[in-house]
């Protein structure tokens, strides 16, 4: 199995909310959460974040927003992904 479910907004009312996975096989997360406002995409999409970088949102990629609230969701995915990825390197090793 790819994808492995972490969790979802805990405020949740049943319908789509962020949600996190974990793609042991790629080795990413996975995170739906919400589309930015066109007042946000643009400011994304328009300011230069790092020095040298090129400017704009890269065809492929989108920006989403995640509440606060998924934090402690987020960081159990970065410790699951971290173990994947240790075990990973054990198996191979």
């Amino acid at each position: 199995m790819a994808l492995r479910f972490v969790g979802i907004d805990p405020s949740t009312g049943g319908g789509g909310s962020p949600t996190v996975w974990v793609d042991e096989e790629k080795q990413e997360l996975v995170i739906q959460g919400w589309n930015l406002d066109p007042a946000r995409t643009a400011e994304v999409a328009s300011t230069e974040w790092v020095a040298g970088h090129a400017v704009g949102v890269p065809e492929g990629e989108t920006p989403v927003r995640v509440p606060f609230r998924l934090v402690p969701i987020l960081r159990e995915a970065c410790d699951v992904a971290e173990r994947s990825r240790l075990r990973r390197t054990d198996e191979a090793g």
